[in-house]
């Protein structure tokens, strides 16, 4: 079936270079609030093990939808009025974590991301001007104001879809490596061909992987960062002689090399981790799986 022509427009958007100086702007205003860092974990899902804000947005759509169907019956004002300001104090943690997360997307989501929070937030200054009318006693210019503003988060809507399922932002970039590596031991390569304290790249079977040797202990990821699919052997190595190294991808991300644990979001997956051993100085993988 053929995409829509009237969404042909929204689909450029990941194109619109036309929006960077904004983004850009925004993007300083956004990073001097994502302090400290733990606060931004939070914001990122990083205990949650996924992105919270898909979760999180549930709540005001939720409540407006109900809001607008109960706009249609009878007798039911003071209902509306609830479920309408109920969705604006939820909208909050909303827009929080969607921005934490806008901050470290790539530039052709940042373009999208930054319409859709305007359309969101829009509507939801729309909303807080709905409840302040039905408030007073305006109830038809509330459900006037309601209406302009379920219009826009369903265009919102729309955008986060196209960043989530399109564009893949939250999505677990790394997960493909548990259906493609084979089963069993797989030869990596001589131990002595492996650097010191450095991280490598090494292919096996197909895949890039992430490879640190340090004396005989030989850690290995696979070579793509669950966020938005860096390559982790051109990220930051921390610590490189101490079991807690860490490595820092160019979004953000840090992972323990030794687990493949995040130590600080954006990602929210750890990294693909794989047993290692060494035989007749030949370094073997095998993947370990859920």
């Amino acid at each position: 079936m053929r995409e829509l022509s009237i969404l042909k427009p929204l689909i450029g958007l990941e194109h619109a270079t036309v929006l960077d100086p904004v983004v850009r702007r925004v993007h300083g205003v956004v990073d001097a609030l994502l302090k400290p860092r733990a606060v931004e974990d939070l914001l990122h899902g990083v205990p949650a093990g996924h992105p919270v804000h898909p979760a999180i947005v549930l709540v005001p759509a939720g409540t407006w939808t109900g809001a607008a169907v109960l706009d249609l019956l009878p007798g039911t004002a003071r209902a509306a009025r609830v479920l309408v300001g109920a969705g604006v104090l939820a909208a909050a943690p909303a827009i929080l974590t969607g921005w934490a997360d806008w901050a470290r997307t790539r530039p052709e989501q940042q373009r999208v991301g930054i319409v859709h929070a305007a359309a969101n937030e829009t509507a939801w200054m729309l909303y807080a001007a709905s409840w302040l009318a039905r408030r007073g006693g305006h109830d038809a210019a509330g459900r006037t104001l309601s209406l302009l503003g379920l219009g826009l988060i369903s265009l919102g809507g729309y955008l986060g879809g196209h960043l989530a399922y399109r564009q893949s932002a939250g999505a677990n970039h790394a997960n493909a490596v548990l259906s493609r590596f084979p089963q069993g031991w797989q030869a990596l390569g001589p131990l002595e061909q492996l650097p010191q304290g450095r991280a490598v790249r090494r292919d096996v079977a197909g895949e890039a992987l992430f490879v640190l040797r340090r004396g005989v202990r030989v850690d290995v990821l696979a070579d793509v960062s669950p966020h938005l699919g860096e390559a982790l052997h051109d990220g930051l190595l921390e610590d490189p002689a101490r079991t807690s190294a860490t490595i820092t991808t160019t979004y953000g991300s840090v992972f323990d090399v030794s687990t493949g644990a995040v130590v600080h979001g954006p990602a929210t997956a750890p990294a693909v981790r794989f047993e290692t051993r060494i035989e007749r100085d030949l370094v073997e993988v095998r993947l370990l799986r859920p």
